[in-house]
C-alpha cells in the first residue's frame, strides 16, 4: 500500500512517496525554476522575417517569441485574425508534425502562413536562454498520466519503446475503439500512448482521454475570452501531479500540509481525477508533516555517496557525466555459512536497495551495477532476477541486460527530470566537483615551480607568495629548506601571506 506526503511552501514544493514504511521516491519543484514549456498563450505577430522563415510573437513575456516554419501547421484551418483573442492555428499534430503531413511537398513560405496583428494559439517548446527568447510551436499537444492529446490532429500513436510491433498495433486498435466513445469535452483529437500505458486498463485510458478532453476544452474557451500575450494553460504543478500521475489504486491517502493547497487540490481532482478526490486529506499535527517518517533525514542520505545495507554489506553511488556506477561491497558481513553464500546475500539484498536508490535519487541514463563477484551461475541468475523484479515497481521505463564478461550489470533508466543531486546540489567550489584537492605539499611545490618561471620573464624586487594558512605552514615549516634554496638560486627575497582563499590549491605569487 501506498501513502503520499505533499510539504508545501510558497517557494517550494516536496513529496514523499511511502510505501511500507519506506520512502520509495522523492519530488521537489521551486517556484522560481518552473519552467516555460508546455504552456499555451494567446499570441500577437509582431514581426515576419522571410529571410529567416519566421516570426517575432509576443506572449506577454519580457522578450518575443520565436516561431520558425517548421513548427506551424499548414493543414486544415487557417487562424483568425484581428484582436480578442486567439484561435488554434490548422489541424497538425504536435512538435514538427505537420511537415510530414505534406506528403514531402515544398514547406510554405512563413509569410503566406502569418502576417502581423494576427492572434494565435502557440505552446512554448524551448524556454528562453540568455538572450533568445522562448520557441514556440502553433501544433499543441497536452500531456496526461498515459497520454498525449493532440487536439488538432486524429491519428493514434504509440511509444516504439512499447514492446513488439504486435503489442503497439493492439494498444493501436483499442485507443482507436476508446477515442471514439462518445465524449462531450470536445473534438476527436488524436493520441500518443505514452511508455507507462502499456499495461494500462481501458477505465485508466478512458480516465485520462476525459482529463485531457476536458483541459483542451478549456484551453479553446480561454483562448475566445483573453487578449493577446495571456496564459491560456500551464503545465501542472508538482501538487497537480501528484493526482494525475502518482495516485492510484494502491494509494491510501495523499496528505498535505496547507490548507488554501488542499482546498486547491480538491477542486481540482473533482473537476479531473474524481477517483483521487476521496483519498485527500489535510495535515495539521504539530510536527512537520515529513517528521512523520523522518523524510529529511532520507533525502539528506539519499545525497551520499555509500549506502549502507542492513547486512552491514554497502553501495558507492557515483554519478558521472556519462553514466552511474553502482559499486556492491560485502563490508563486515559475515552472516552466511561460506564466503559464497556471504556474497550471494549482499548481492540479493544490494538487488532491492539498488532499485529502492535508482528512484529516491531520480538517476537516469546507463547505470552500470558491479555486484560483488559470484562463481555460481544459480547465484547470478537469482541476483539479477530479484533486481529485475525490483525494478518492476518503478513508474519509469527501464531496460536490464544480463551480466556481461566482465561480471557487471548494464542497464538503462528513461531521464525524466533532474536527478536529485543536480536539483539540490552544486559543484564543491573547493574541489570544483572532482572530490578530491591537491596535498598542500603538492600545492607548495606547484608554487615553486611558477616562481621560479616567473623569475626568469620578470626582474622585481621580491615575490610574494599569497596562499592558505596551510600551504604558508608548510612553505615555513617541512619545505622552508626548499624555498630559502629557491631564493638564493634567483637571488629575490621571497615572503609569505596566509589568507582565507576557498581552497587549499589557490594562490596567488605577488610581484613587488
Amino acid at each position: 500500500m501506498q501513502d503520499i506526503l505533499i510539504n508545501w511552501t510558497p517557494q517550494e514544493t516536496r513529496v514523499a512517496v511511502i510505501e511500507n514504511g519506506a520512502v520509495q521516491e522523492l519530488h521537489v519543484e521551486r517556484a522560481l525554476e518552473r519552467g516555460l514549456v508546455g504552456n499555451i498563450y494567446a499570441g500577437r505577430v509582431v514581426r515576419v522575417l522571410p529571410g529567416m522563415q519566421s516570426a517575432f510573437i509576443d506572449i506577454g513575456l519580457e522578450r518575443a517569441a520565436f516561431l520558425h516554419v517548421a513548427d506551424v501547421q499548414v493543414n486544415g484551418v487557417t487562424p483568425r485574425s484581428g484582436g480578442g483573442g486567439a484561435g488554434a492555428l490548422g489541424a497538425g499534430g504536435a512538435g514538427t508534425r505537420g511537415d510530414h503531413a505534406n506528403g514531402g511537398a515544398p514547406q510554405t513560405p512563413i509569410e503566406r502562413l502569418v502576417f502581423e496583428g494576427q492572434t494565435l494559439t502557440v505552446q512554448v517548446i524551448k524556454d528562453p536562454i540568455g538572450t533568445k527568447g522562448a520557441r514556440l510551436t502553433t501544433q499543441i499537444s497536452i500531456a496526461g498520466r498515459l497520454l498525449v492529446f493532440l487536439p488538432q490532429d486524429d491519428h493514434i500513436g504509440i511509444s516504439q519503446k512499447i514492446g513488439s510491433s504486435e503489442l503497439r498495433e493492439r494498444l493501436r486498435k483499442r485507443m482507436a475503439v476508446l477515442a471514439q466513445v462518445p465524449d462531450d469535452a470536445g473534438p476527436a483529437g488524436g493520441f500518443i500512448l505514452r511508455t507507462n500505458a502499456e499495461e494500462a486498463s481501458d477505465d485508466e485510458l478512458g480516465e485520462d482521454i476525459r482529463y485531457l478532453r476536458k483541459t483542451w476544452r478549456a484551453v479553446r474557451e480561454q483562448s475566445f475570452r483573453m487578449p493577446p500575450g495571456s496564459l491560456l494553460h500551464q503545465d501542472l504543478s508538482l501538487v497537480e501531479r501528484v493526482l494525475r500521475d502518482l495516485a492510484h489504486e494502491a494509494t491510501q491517502t495523499i496528505r498535505i500540509d496547507s490548507r488554501l493547497q488542499y482546498e486547491q487540490l480538491l477542486e481540482f481532482g473533482q473537476a479531473f481525477t474524481p477517483s483521487s478526490v476521496q483519498k485527500l486529506a489535510i495535515y495539521d499535527g504539530e510536527r512537520p508533516i515529513f517528521d512523520l517518517f523522518n523524510i529529511d533525514d532520507e533525502i539528506a542520505r539519499a545525497l551520499m555517496r555509500r549506502v549502507d545495507l542492513k547486512s552491514g554489506g554497502y553501495l558507492i553511488i557515483d554519478q558521472t557525466e556519462a553514466l552511474t556506477t553502482v559499486d556492491v561491497n560485502t563490508g563486515g558481513f559475515v552472516g552466511g555459512r561460506n564466503f559464497d553464500e556471504t556474497i550471494f546475500k549482499t548481492n540479493l539484498e544490494a538487488g532491492q536497495a539498488i532499485a529502492r536508490q535508482l528512484r529516491l535519487r531520480n538517476l537516469g541514463g546507463i547505470i552500470i551495477i558491479d555486484f560483488i563477484d559470484m562463481t555460481r551461475e544459480e547465484h547470478q541468475a537469482a541476483v539479477l532476477n530479484e533486481l529485475r523484479k525490483q525494478l518492476a515497481r518503478d513508474r519509469t521505463k527501464i531496460t536490464v541486460s544480463g551480466f556481461t564478461q566482465l561480471g557487471l550489470v548494464e542497464m538503462t533508466r528513461k531521464r525524466t527530470r533532474e536527478s536529485l543531486a543536480h536539483m539540490l546540489c552544486e559543484a564543491c567550489p573547493t574541489c570544483e566537483g572532482r572530490g578530491q584537492v591537491k596535498t598542500a605539499r603538492s600545492t607548495c611545490y606547484d608554487i615553486l615551480r611558477e616562481i621560479l618561471r616567473e623569475a626568469r620573464q620578470f626582474d622585481p624586487k621580491e615575490f610574494r607568495i599569497i596562499a592558505s594558512a596551510s600551504v604558508v605552514e608548510m612553505l615555513l615549516d617541512e619545505e622552508s629548506q626548499h624555498l630559502a634554496g629557491l631564493s638564493d638560486f634567483i637571488g629575490k627575497p621571497i615572503s609569505l601571506q596566509a589568507e582565507p582563499l576557498g581552497s587549499p590549491e589557490r594562490y596567488d605569487i605577488v610581484l613587488m
